[in-house]
């Protein structure tokens, strides 16, 4: 981890004791409101529950402290990346979109933006320079992409697509500001899925939309407050709690990730296998200079869907779920969600379990495959 990145943990958690009077609570106090005590001219003051809330307030100055830019809270990660769009795009501008990564912000794309006039494109994210930028109003990338965990040089292409006048949109979900900063390397977004590794305990769903053009978060905070896409005060204070241990967690999950894939490689009954942080990885080189750390994902392939299914099934640290980045290691075969992957296709997230004990019931079931 960068100094910087440990300035940021440790500071992560003391955020609010410069405010602090005495007697007051350590932990962020929950406030459920829809209205506010308003008389007279009450600008800068919380009014109505959709306009906002001391407890976003404190999750968004939290996330903001992490990205080190201003952040806006969303009741899911879908509801940051639709902000986004709506909130920047019109009727005749054109966007690019990875053909590979999450595949809802594609079906966003065809079912409501194209019937409103904008057009998208898709490009695989490690040949997302291919072709360049011309024309396009904004570029969405997802780094690395999910599931196949495929890279893109962020920094590279946000200098090609301001160069051709368009803004970069960077989907951050599976790496976090601890893992990546989409920011420094020239993005003008973020977006997150914060109901994954940012929360980290698989109970609330949000998102967060970070900038550091003001006009943009003008422009998204304008959207949320309008249309009302707003978080609930209770899941922003259950991500603020789960925000004081993301570092713990995501350092946790990392470090297990990268010797569970270098065990996993040597396994008869795995193929494909796919973690940036793997020397013999397509992305590695690329991972080594763009990220500070590999990642909790792992990829990979077993012969069969029936062989798919059974790994999950039987390994007994292992919870079947469609989404990652909480506490408990969790699979998923991909192609049952949509994703152009073979039916044996698999991945993996890591927990926080320890590793050894982990590992142990990861190999156990996949000899089991064999047996």
């Amino acid at each position: 981890m960068s100094d910087n990145a440990k300035s940021r943990a440790a500071s992560l958690a003391h955020l609010r004791s410069a405010d602090f009077a005495k007697g007051d609570p350590i932990p962020l106090p929950l406030t459920m409101a829809s209205i506010f005590h308003a008389p007279g001219d009450a600008t800068g003051f919380d009014q109505y529950g959709r306009f906002s809330n001391p407890t976003w307030h404190a999750v968004e100055h939290a996330l903001g402290h992490l990205e080190d830019a201003q952040c806006v809270a969303f009741p899911s990660g879908m509801g940051a990346i639709s902000a986004v769009f709506f909130a920047l795009l019109k009727s005749g501008d054109r966007i690019l979109l990875p053909s590979d990564g999450y595949h809802t912000t594609r079906a966003l794309a065809e079912r409501f933006l194209k019937p409103l006039g904008i057009a998208y494109e898709a490009r695989p994210t490690a040949s997302m320079l291919d072709g360049g930028f011309a024309g396009y109003r904004a570029v969405f990338v997802e780094s690395p992409s999910n599931p196949r965990l495929d890279i893109c040089d962020i920094a590279a292409v946000a200098k090609a697509v301001h160069a051709q006048g368009g803004i970069l949109i960077v989907d951050n979900t599976t790496m976090t500001p601890f893992g990546q900063r989409p920011l420094d390397l020239g993005a003008d977004i973020v977006v997150s899925a914060d109901t994954k590794a940012i929360n980290g305990h698989s109970d609330v769903l949000f998102g967060h939309v970070a900038s550091r053009n003001a006009d943009i978060v003008t422009r998204v905070k304008d959207w949320r407050e309008t249309a009302g896409g707003i978080p609930g005060p209770f899941e922003a204070w259950l991500v603020h709690r789960g925000l004081e241990t993301l570092e713990v967690r995501f350092d946790r999950m990392c470090s297990s990730a990268e010797t569970i894939a270098r065990r996993l490689q040597d396994h008869r009954a795995v193929s494909g296998l796919r973690f940036p942080g793997l020397e013999g990885d397509a992305s590695h080189n690329l991972a080594r200079v763009q990220m500070e750390r590999f990642g909790f994902l792992i990829s990979f392939e077993l012969a069969s869907e029936e062989q798919a299914e059974a790994f999950i099934d039987n390994c007994a640290l292992i919870e079947s779920a469609t989404s990652f980045g909480g506490v408990h290691t969790s699979a998923e075969r991909r192609s049952k969600r949509g994703d152009a992957v073979p039916p044996g296709f698999i991945r993996l997230a890591i927990g926080c379990e320890p590793v050894e004990e982990l590992w142990q019931a990861i190999e156990a079931s996949l000899d089991k495959l064999g047996a």
